[in-house]
């Protein structure tokens, strides 16, 4: 009798040792998900406390302040980050899927992505302070807008160059069952840009870090407002040359993006793995133990539950309405050739007026000012900077493609360097200026060579991290054929590594590109104590007259940065993307 019992009596206790397992698991998540919100809860509190402009909050360099600033800083990264998926998901379908705004939107967002933080600061934070007077607000918008302005352009890139990639099988995948355009969005393109967009979040995240000491120390009208947090804290501290209080605050920021990596964007890719578009999968490509604690939460297979309820209830609408879905949507009025080339005509004249307006009015402002002779001098600059940025995209292509492409293809080593590409790309660029300078004066080295590399310091992860994305969405089949052909690596590299890492190399080389002109400002006019190393490029134009307060001249530095990002967008980025639009995606055989 005895016997008979024993294998039930086994079973009830592995069952109950499995319960108290997800008992653990499930208040291990609660407790891990409560501190998150505790924490950010805690820095909005803070963001709303009274601010009397002029008297300066008391930026303390002791380690024990660094959890509360870390917060702080935190959060508005994140705020920028939702407000940057916001504008995202609106801007690039409109680039995507309408050619004649895509011919203004691609160039505007590329001189965008050029304009230096520090000048949407000095803009920004006067309105916002006059916005919400005697308030903590008014500054904290001003520094989560110029946080927004550095993360937002890149992600609209990836997400308009995955709509632009879509596989031409998956479009007629969704006609096959009679999807609408906003099924079509959301069930396939939105799917397929994911990943994607999710290493594009990543590396807009840790560019925020790179420029988090100007948007927390901003100085305007002759006052320094400084908003408590770790940018302020490394301000402070390179002030008042305190190297304990820096290491302190690099350790922070390694720490706080460990903990958003392993809580945040290491699930986000745990969870996009299920969006490849494959039959098969290899095993803990993107692993991430927090995504598999809270999937087996009772919450968690609630929602999947109800979200999978709502989906048979959608598609059973759908059956019912197909009649519907069959009949493209279409306007109360139809609009033929002769209206179509009327309208795009009226909408090409419209961008060239403003064009030409816009130029009038700045040659109006800088004719009694500046010669004819400064102005072609100023295009030479731009030249010398842009030959500086073309060499920089070309070498380090040549370094990060290979590795990157490497990374991608090996999940042991996206897990291990995920979280250090990261950390390299928020690292302050501004905390090596001292020992460069340094060492150009002791062993009088040339500027305009050895302040180069400057430019791409912070810029050239924005092509990692794309080549890796590209790389880590090939498809396991694809590979899999490859190897079983014996292909040579050659033959590899030709069919299907850089057709699969083409249209994300685009999007990352003209982020760098742009990154590298914002940065040229910075790394063109040096200054440590009482040394100081200029070199030649349109950097120190605008610098040195942003310094003196030339507005003209300013304004001509920027006209001509302007002049040289449009040129380049047009001649070299769109094409890419066209190329990338019409060859290289899985679809058709390719």
């Amino acid at each position: 009798m005895n016997n008979a019992q024993n294998p039930n009596r086994y079973e009830n206790l592995i069952a109950n040792a499995q319960l108290k397992r997800i008992k653990v698991g499930e208040i291990a998540a609660f407790i891990i998900v409560l501190s998150v919100f505790a924490i950010l809860a805690f820095g909005a509190n803070e963001l709303v406390a009274p601010y009397p402009i002029g008297k300066l909050p008391n930026i303390v360099l002791v380690p024990s302040a660094l959890p509360s600033y870390a917060a702080q800083t935190t959060l508005r990264m994140l705020i920028a980050l939702l407000l940057s998926l916001g504008v995202t998901f609106v801007v690039a379908p409109l680039a995507a899927k309408n050619k004649q705004i895509e011919k203004v939107l691609l160039p505007l967002i590329d001189i965008l992505e050029c304009v230096p933080v520090l000048g949407v600061l000095s803009i920004s934070v006067v309105a916002f302070i006059a916005l919400f007077p005697n308030s903590r607000l008014g500054p904290e918008s001003a520094a989560i807008f110029a946080i927004f302005t550095s993360q937002v352009w890149n992600m609209i890139l990836s997400f308009y160059q995955s709509l632009i990639t879509v596989p031409k099988d998956f479009h007629d995948t969704a006609r096959v069952f009679h999807l609408s355009s906003w099924q079509r969005f959301w069930r396939i393109e939105v799917p397929y840009a994911l990943p994607g967009l999710i290493w594009n979040t990543m590396i807009s995240m840790s560019s925020a870090w790179f420029f988090v000491v100007a948007c927390e120390a901003i100085s305007v009208s002759n006052q320094t407002i400084l908003l408590p947090g770790v940018g302020s804290y490394i301000s402070v501290a390179i002030r008042a040359a305190d190297l304990n209080a820096i290491f302190y605050a690099i350790l922070t920021m390694l720490i706080v993006i460990f903990i958003y990596d392993q809580l945040l964007f290491r699930p986000l890719l745990h969870w996009s793995e299920r969006f490849k578009p494959e039959q098969t999968h290899e095993i803990n490509a993107t692993y991430s133990w927090f995504y598999v604690l809270l999937a087996k939460t009772r919450w968690f297979k609630m929602r999947s539950g109800f979200s999978a309820r709502l989906r048979s209830l959608e598609n059973l609408k759908n059956l019912r309405n197909l009649s519907f879905l069959t009949k493209p949507f279409s306007w109360p009025f139809s609009a033929n050739d002769g209206v179509k080339t009327f309208l795009k005509f009226v909408w090409n004249g419209v961008v060239l007026l403003i064009i030409v307006l816009s130029t009038l009015t700045l040659f109006n402002f800088i004719r009694e000012t500046v010669t004819l002779t400064e102005v072609l001098h100023a295009f030479y600059l731009g030249a010398i900077t842009a030959l500086k940025i073309f060499i920089l995209i070309l070498v380090t292509s040549l370094i990060w493609v290979p590795i990157g492409v490497w990374i991608g293809l090996k999940p042991a080593a996206q897990r291990f360097f995920q979280p250090l590409t990261q950390f390299l790309a928020a690292f302050p660029a501004n905390l090596i200026y001292p020992l460069l300078v340094t060492l150009i004066v002791q062993y009088d080295l040339n500027p305009n060579i050895w302040t180069t590399p400057l430019m791409i310091l912070g810029a050239q992860w924005y092509l990692l991290f794309n080549v890796i994305a590209g790389a880590a969405n090939i498809p396991n089949d694809l590979k899999l054929t490859v190897r079983n052909f014996g292909l040579s690596l050659r033959l590899q590299w030709k069919r299907l590594f850089f057709p699969a890492i083409f249209p994300y190399y685009i999007t990352g080389a003209m982020s760098a590109a742009a990154g590298c002109w914002n940065a040229s400002i910075v790394a063109d006019v040096l200054s440590w104590g009482e040394h100081k190393v200029v070199a030649t490029g349109l950097g120190q134009y605008i610098a040195e007259h942003t310094t003196t307060g030339d507005f003209p001249r300013l304004a001509l530095g920027i006209f001509v940065m302007c002049c040289y990002v449009i040129l380049f967008n047009r001649l070299i980025w769109q094409k890419l993307y066209h190329l990338a639009r019409e060859r290289y995606s899985f679809s058709e055989g390719g």
